[in-house]
């Protein structure tokens, strides 16, 4: 980085930027305390209570979804390009500047709205109407750019002196490990990568994933609660409950991750409160839970009846659409774990129920709709099929897949 933003120089760069003058009064910034490991966060007040979120990368080019900040920054020019996208308030353009040199992205500051996980856990209620909202906001712009050059080919852009041929696939498993994973994180952490090898099914299940990945609109490829706002006051506004941001990972991609990734957010805060003991088998655990998956089921199936009913085309195009949103979300409580283990050096019993249940979505989605949503895949979709044709999956196999071996843990 050839400028390293700080508290000390964050105001004479806003300046220099144009974002800001001395005319606008006094300043006060403060860092915020989501900074992370990836990137670094300044919240600048300004004059008559104006707040901009300065964000920069801490390392560049390193691992994860490249050219983030430009991604954000591309979908923010995409949005001013079409204006049938714009138009859609809870995804409306939040960045005021990008500086690809520095990278560096401000972008204003939504005071009104908290996150999404945050007032969920504070709250500890879970309105079917916010998960409503959210659903016909993803579903609204899945719908707007299903199957648009235009929209495709606007997304293939690259950075300045780059090129981008194909597009960045998310339905990834947990890469190979080497030697140096053992000075990375305690031992008794490596329990979860020899689980995680264990059942050649669960490896297949995720290999058939990214091998059938299928992008075909606009996706945020990030959808957890924590990158979704909620206005303070929600309950007395008639439109505009939920915002989405942060879109550094969106590209064009496949609809089924953006719904899996939700669905795993919310799965998440029933599974990570279970009552864990080793002397206690799973499904116990799973119903002495502390915020019991009974009381997320009405949102889980708010979201899910909102988003196919404002987009029901997409069982025409996947009529297997529904079992492969709960792939995705066994898939993405597979990476929660793991980040969460990358980042905090643990792996416990409630880590352990949590991979069972991911095991279960990814290998036996058909059984887990019932679990998950509380009525079966025909009590969902029949009401969409009387007026929409809805097309059998195609049982024949084209191609033969090739599954490659990753490092496996031995004598563990």
């Amino acid at each position: 980085m050839l400028l390293p933003l700080s508290s000390h120089n964050v105001i004479q760069y806003l300046r220099d930027a144009g974002l800001c003058s001395s005319e606008d009064g006094s300043l006060n910034e403060s860092e915020l305390p989501e900074s992370s490991k990836k990137n670094f966060n300044l919240l600048v007040t300004l004059g008559g209570n104006r707040q901009l979120l300065v964000k920069q990368e801490r390392s560049v080019g390193g691992d994860g979804i490249p050219h983030e900040f430009f991604n954000e920054w591309l979908f923010h020019q995409l949005l001013q390009q079409f204006p049938v996208l714009g138009n859609i308030r809870a995804i409306a353009p939040l960045v005021l500047h990008f500086d690809e040199e520095n990278s560096i992205l401000v972008r204003n500051y939504l005071s009104e709205y908290v996150e999404l996980g945050r007032f969920y856990r504070h709250n500890d209620i879970f309105p079917p109407e916010i998960a409503s909202a959210i659903a016909i906001t993803l579903a609204g712009l899945h719908r707007a750019t299903f199957q648009r050059r235009e929209y495709r080919e606007f997304m293939l852009t690259a950075p300045q002196g780059q090129f981008r041929y194909n597009f960045y696939n998310p339905a990834q498993g947990i890469g190979s490990i080497g030697p140096e994973i053992f000075g990375q994180i305690p031992t008794e952490a490596l329990k979860f990568y020899v689980l995680y090898q264990r059942y050649e099914s669960l490896e297949s299940a995720i290999a058939d994933l990214a091998y059938e990945w299928q992008p075909c609109c606009l996706t945020h490829n990030d959808l957890k609660l924590d990158n979704i706002l909620i206005h303070s006051r929600w309950n007395q506004l008639d439109n505009c409950l939920v915002r989405l941001i942060d879109w550094e990972a969106c590209a064009w991609g496949d609809p089924a991750f953006d719904l899996g990734t939700l669905i795993a957010s919310y799965l998440g805060i029933w599974l990570k409160s279970l009552v864990v003991d080793p002397t206690i088998e799973l499904e116990e655990s799973l119903s002495l839970a502390m915020t019991p998956l009974e009381v997320i089921q009405p949102s889980l199936l708010a979201l899910i009846r909102a988003y196919l009913n404002a987009f029901p085309m997409i069982l025409e195009y996947r009529s297997d659409f529904l079992v492969r949103v709960l792939q995705f979300a066994g898939l993405a409580l597979i990476h929660q774990i793991h980040d969460r283990m990358q980042c905090q050096k643990y792996f416990d019993n409630g880590d352990i129920s949590m991979l069972q249940v991911a095991k279960n979505l990814l290998t036996i989605p058909e059984q887990s709709v019932m679990s998950i949503f509380g009525v079966s895949e025909s009590e969902i979709v029949s009401p969409l099929a009387k007026l929409h044709k809805i097309p059998q999956p195609e049982k024949e196999q084209q191609l033969v897949r090739l599954y490659y071996e990753k490092t496996r843990l031995r004598g563990c």
